[in-house]
């Protein structure tokens, strides 16, 4: 399987581990299986300061940190643990069922997919409990229509 990556000028991207950033405009070509994340994809531990966000980055550990798999699918199972005590809208439930599905294949990387995914819901429905308390509802106090986390 050819994969093409097209990086732009000082862009980052990690192969195996391995940390490379491009000069110039680069296109590289994988011609075989390896491990690869780019830079837009990469988070900082301090960036990982929900619990999507913290699961988002225990799985990207796993995927490049191969020496330390062990430690870090914990790490991820914890997280993992943490965020569907706190679902109960069934699609993020399933999102994270297939997201345990790819973790335990070894598939890392269809898992980051998964990750972001659940970041984005997860910033809607943050967003959805700010709204009253935040000076957009009407009453400043708690709605009704408390949505599902």
């Amino acid at each position: 399987m050819t994969l093409r990556i097209s990086l732009r000028n000082n862009e980052q991207v990690i192969v195996n581990g391995a940390v490379l950033r491009s000069q110039g405009r680069t296109d590289l070509i994988v011609e075989n299986n390896a491990m690869i994340l780019r830079g837009r994809d990469v988070m900082k531990p301090e960036d990982a300061d929900t619990p999507a966000k913290q699961l988002y980055f225990a799985t990207m550990m796993a995927y490049i940190d191969q020496d330390e798999l062990v430690e870090h699918r914990k790490a991820v199972l914890a997280r993992l643990e943490q965020l569907l005590g706190a679902l109960e809208n069934p699609e993020a439930k399933s999102v994270c069922i297939r997201f345990a599905q790819h973790v335990g294949s070894g598939q890392f990387y269809a898992a980051l997919v998964d990750c972001r995914w659940l970041i984005g819901y997860e910033a809607e429905a943050l967003d959805r409990l700010a709204g009253p308390f935040s000076g957009q509802g009407g009453d400043g106090g708690v709605s009704a229509d408390t949505p599902d986390v």
